[in-house]
């Protein structure tokens, strides 16, 4: 399976490592490395994030939580999509 960012999800995570720098940079480099690890993981288990009940297509939009960090993924027959990254503090995206 293919794997795939948005441009937003791309910007997200600039943002997230971003704001760690801010207040310890020996972390961002190693929580972002850690966070798109754990994404990688996805086209060898892609439905292992919970369905998003409010999406039009819920068994195709999926959420997956890393810490405290969710991913919001979509899942096609060849590509996972992955849409925004963000940290539970800061609500939904």
């Amino acid at each position: 399976m293919k794997l795939v960012y948005t441009e937003e999800a791309v910007a997200d995570l600039k943002r997230l490592r971003e704001f760690i720098a801010v207040h310890n940079p020996s972390a961002a480099a190693r929580i972002a490395a850690e966070l798109v690890g754990k994404i990688e993981l996805l086209p060898d288990f892609p439905k292992m994030g919970s369905p998003v009940e409010m999406a039009p297509e819920p068994e195709s939009v999926r959420d997956i939580v890393f810490g405290k960090y969710i991913v919001r993924y979509s899942l096609h027959t060849s590509t996972i999509i992955i849409l925004r990254v963000w940290h539970t503090l800061e609500g939904e995206r």
